[in-house]
């Protein structure tokens, strides 16, 4: 784990960004933290992969399919951004070394954690190919040892079986050579079974520290694959008995991963399932991650916002009685004045450009012409794609990055415009007025046609110009915002009174975006509306509580120092697995806090939210 380098982007997407995972050949892996507070993995894709006409496709199908996957022993895929100049996907943060790592420090793994290994591999792949998916890459460097078992990782180029896709069409090899199947080295169509005789290399590899079929070059390493047998005398008998039917090469031949598990029979528990080193190695990473998280709100704040913050402190002290009042109708079930949007005595309808009046606008209803609206998957965003392929991103609330240099003009407003990140890619951001740290924005990029537009600033400064002109104009609202979340101003839903009595004083509150809201209380405080994959789909972190007539899924981080909780619920369905979700995050900062007591303040807030909310 490395620190950020200097001037790096703050976030990717609505992720933050902490430090540095590692890099290869197809990207990087980037540590951050998710609105709702879980640590995620960032996998973000070099941008030269998506000069590939298919790749985008291809990225965003396999996504969606990998969001399928969950189970104890995989890291469930959280969000991805396909249409992103780099695009990335975010998965569960798993703290512990590579199977490849742990070999490396500790040498060949003993008997039982042979077993604890198997097991956990089998279940994965079960899970896996539950969801219709073959991994098609299963490497020691894809296998995480973690305190309580091992976790399948980057289903990056995993492929949908069914369908007409034909995603798991022969002809292409991808893989790593040592670790693929006979029909995989050949190109051939793959089934589950591929994974299978992927499990039984990676369990020699395990055992003896190689894998079976290791040549001195990869077109030797190939050929054994296809032609010779393992050599598995230095494997322990009661693993080569589990390992050899693994590595039938007839496909046909080889069990399931169900199978497997019969034949492994129970695994006893374990405090302590890998040798003592690799235990040291993810105690090493789990100090790491939690040190990279501790970033007081103080420093993420701007010294202007920060000096904001101690205005509004002073004015606010005096004016929040008065407020507050006028908004209650009775103790306990305030729906406070938020910012920007209308007091409680305004008529007229709220600023076009202002955040209320942005959350009332559909993004993909505002850009016209020859433009079709082709992914809409959060409130905030649309990406249109032009004729000749080129993809336009409209994003409405956009934070502003840091990096961005704000000399220009656009439809007379304050505005940054540059080049995006690779040929044909440009940014242009005009200011939201009142609430300069965010803005409306328009990216230009080749799209899946990988068609290059040879003036990309220009055409975003004319389509942003366009895009604020639609706005003033009004008329691009929602087509039925009944019971929606995308219209709710998240800072609205409490207030400090509230939050005072829950949590603590209220040192500041700050917007991110139009749908999450932040207040300081010693602690954070957050509220998120977005929509995401269904909770309870998202990880085996997630546990079902009742609150009142819902289900909730609370996630609980018991750091010692500073331990922190999340209550999400679906609030509106939009497609199969994919709901309008509310989210809820308390992280405390109070020495000696007991999660249990944080989780039971967090659900606290979230039933009170509830009935402020749109009703379906």
């Amino acid at each position: 784990m490395r620190p950020l380098s200097p001037g790096e982007p703050a976030h990717v997407g609505r992720y933050r960004l902490l430090a540095s995972l590692g890099a290869g050949g197809m990207g990087r892996v980037l540590l951050a933290v998710a609105p709702d507070g879980r640590l995620a993995a960032v996998k973000q894709i070099h941008p030269g992969f998506a000069h590939d006409k298919d790749f985008r496709h291809r990225f965003a199908r396999e996504v969606e399919a990998s969001r399928l996957v969950s189970g104890a022993y995989t890291a469930a895929v959280m969000d991805a951004d396909p249409t992103a100049h780099a695009p990335w996907l975010a998965s569960v943060y798993v703290a512990g070394p590579s199977l490849r790592e742990a070999v490396d420090a500790a040498g060949p793994l003993p008997p039982v954690s042979l077993r604890y290994l198997a097991a956990g591999l089998a279940s994965a792949l079960a899970d896996i190919h539950r969801a219709g998916l073959v991994h098609r890459d299963l490497k020691p460097s894809n296998v995480l040892l973690t305190a309580d078992g091992p976790r399948v990782i980057d289903f990056g180029i995993a492929r949908a079986v069914e369908g007409d896709s034909e995603l798991t069409r022969s002809g292409s090899v991808i893989g790593s050579p040592g670790f693929m199947s006979p029909e995989q080295a050949e190109g051939g169509p793959l089934t589950p079974a591929s994974d299978v005789f992927s499990l039984g290399a990676l369990l020699v590899m395990a055992a003896t520290g190689q894998s079976p079929f290791a040549g001195t070059s990869a077109p030797q390493t190939l050929y054994n694959v296809v032609h010779t047998e393992p050599d598995l005398t230095a494997v322990p008998a009661e693993v080569r008995a589990l390992v050899e039917p693994c590595l039938a090469k007839d496909p046909a031949d080889r069990p399931t991963p169900a199978q497997l598990l019969d034949r492994l029979g129970p695994v006893a528990p374990s405090a302590q399932p890998w040798p003592s080193p690799v235990h040291e190695l993810i105690r090493a990473q789990e100090a790491e991650a939690r040190a990279a998280l501790v970033e007081p709100s103080a420093r993420r704040r701007s010294p202007v916002l920060a000096v904001l913050a101690a205005v509004v402190l002073v004015v606010g002290g005096v004016l929040a009685g008065t407020l507050l009042d006028v908004t209650k109708s009775s103790p306990g079930t305030a729906v406070p004045v938020a910012q920007g949007a209308p007091s409680p005595t305004s008529t007229g309808p709220p600023a076009p450009l202002s955040a209320a009046g942005l959350r009332s606008v559909d993004p993909c209803r505002v850009l016209g012409g020859d433009l079709t609206p082709k992914i809409d998957v959060h409130f905030f965003s649309c990406t249109y794609e032009a004729p000749d392929g080129r993809w336009l991103d409209l994003q409405l609330g956009d934070r502003v990055p840091t990096e961005a240099v704000v000399t220009d003009e656009i439809a007379r407003l304050p505005a940054s415009v540059g080049p995006a990140g690779g040929e044909g890619r440009c940014t242009a951001i005009a200011l939201i007025p009142g609430q300069e740290t965010h803005g409306i924005s328009v990216t230009t990029s080749p799209g899946v046609g990988d068609t290059i537009d040879p003036d990309p600033c220009g055409t975003a400064r004319a389509t942003l110009t366009e895009a604020i002109g639609a706005l003033r104009e009004g008329g691009a609202g929602w087509q039925d915002a009944r019971g929606t979340l995308a219209t709710v101003d998240p800072c609205a839903l409490t207030d400090d009174a509230e939050l005072g009595d829950l949590f603590g004083v209220v040192v500041g509150t700050e917007p991110d975006g139009l749908h999450e809201c932040r207040w300081d209380v010693g602690g954070t405080v957050e509220v998120t509306l977005e929509r995401a994959v269904s909770p309870g789909r998202g990880g085996q972190d997630e546990s079902p509580v009742e609150l009142g007539e819902r289900t909730v899924y609370q996630q609980e981080f018991p750091d010692a120092g500073s331990p922190a909780c999340g209550v999400s619920w679906a609030h509106v369905r939009v497609e199969e697995g994919f709901t309008e979700v509310v989210r809820v995050l308390y992280r405390a900062t109070a020495s000696g806090a007991d999660v249990a007591d944080v989780c039971g303040q967090t659900r606290r807030l979230a039933e009170r939210i509830m009935p402020r909310l749109p009703q379906p």
